[in-house]
């Protein structure tokens, strides 16, 4: 004969009595289906078993009865604390990446300005393709701290820093002076 199967059905956190009918259109048709009419589960079942998943019952049948089978198949779930770890990996990748990426920017800057300060014969005009080192590492400074990779109060350290410098090179050949305090 065949079994008699019901579908699943999700089922509340807490109940107190879980009463299942069988309609007669699922049941085979034999004299034994009465057997099955009525089934009802009292509260002391497992809440944790059944909360985050669904019940399947099917009727097995045994020689002159049958039986109910019930199978708690719980859904799976992404585990939050393994996603929160690849999420942060990734970030952590991406982060690596921008902070590299400054460094170096700020360490070609910094190494063509000294180098500039170095040179005794400079002209003026040497400090042009400086300012677009200086400006490409302020770009990605900035777009680091829009992303949320470096804290803007880092940021603005750092390019200060490039700027300092730049101004200590220009002094050192004369090609800018600094107002005096007392002229202010």
């Amino acid at each position: 004969m065949a079994a008699a199967s019901f579908s699943c059905f999700a089922l509340p956190s807490k109940f107190g009595n879980l009463s299942l009918n069988a309609s007669p259109s699922c049941l085979p048709v034999s004299s034994s289906s009465l057997a099955l009419k009525s089934l009802s589960f009292s509260s002391n079942i497992s809440v944790s078993a059944f909360s985050n998943g669904c019940l399947s019952m099917s009727g097995a049948q045994r020689p002159l009865r049958y039986s109910v089978v019930c199978e708690a198949a719980p859904q799976k779930k992404a585990d939050s604390a393994a996603k929160r770890a690849r999420q942060a990996e990734k970030r952590r990748t991406y982060n690596k990446a921008r902070k590299s990426e400054i460094r170096t920017r700020m360490k070609k800057a910094m190494e063509a300005l000294d180098d500039l300060k170095k040179k005794p014969e400079a002209q003026s005009e040497e400090v042009l393709p400086i300012e677009k080192l200086i400006a490409e590492a302020y770009s990605v400074i900035d777009k680091a701290v829009k992303v949320g990779t470096l804290h803007r109060n880092t940021a603005a350290h750092r390019k200060s820093r490039l700027a300092r410098r730049k101004k200590a090179v220009e002094i050192h050949h004369g090609w800018y002076t600094p107002a005096s305090p007392a002229a202010a």
